[in-house]
């Protein structure tokens, strides 16, 4: 099982998904470097969201690993369950601060579908072929 070849998928949905990915990874990286290199805006937007500003560095490394996971062929599915779980607690504060949350979760939805489109195992998850 290790050790069989990796289907290499192409076609317009693979390209979709890849573009999709791409757009998630550019975000992503971006608001996780400037969490890590504490970036004024983003130190004061996640305060103002109630998060300890001592805490924000760390809270940016996580998103970073995660990003990182998500963009590795190999273990993008756990880096896709890494992001889900922290756009989760981003849609959580969401509501506590009463902001609207649906970035997060149609950004949620972009991380799945992309890597659905070019990740034909995920695909299987989510289309029953009865």
């Amino acid at each position: 099982m290790l050790n069989q070849p990796v289907k290499v998928r192409s076609g317009k949905g693979v390209l979709a998904g890849k573009i999709i990915s791409a757009i998630c990874v550019l975000f992503l990286l971006f608001d996780s470097i400037m969490k890590v290199i504490k970036e004024s805006h983003s130190i004061e937007g996640s305060a103002q969201l109630g998060w300890p500003v001592d805490q924000v560095q760390s809270i940016g490394i996580v998103l970073l690993i995660s990003t990182i996971l998500y963009i590795i062929p190999r273990t993008a599915v756990i880096g896709a369950i890494l992001v889900t779980g922290y756009l989760g607690g981003a849609i959580a504060i969401m509501v506590r601060a009463g902001q609207p949350l649906y970035f997060a979760a149609v950004f949620a939805i972009l991380i799945w579908a992309g890597l659905a489109l070019r990740d034909e195992k995920v695909k299987n998850l989510f289309i029953s072929k009865q």
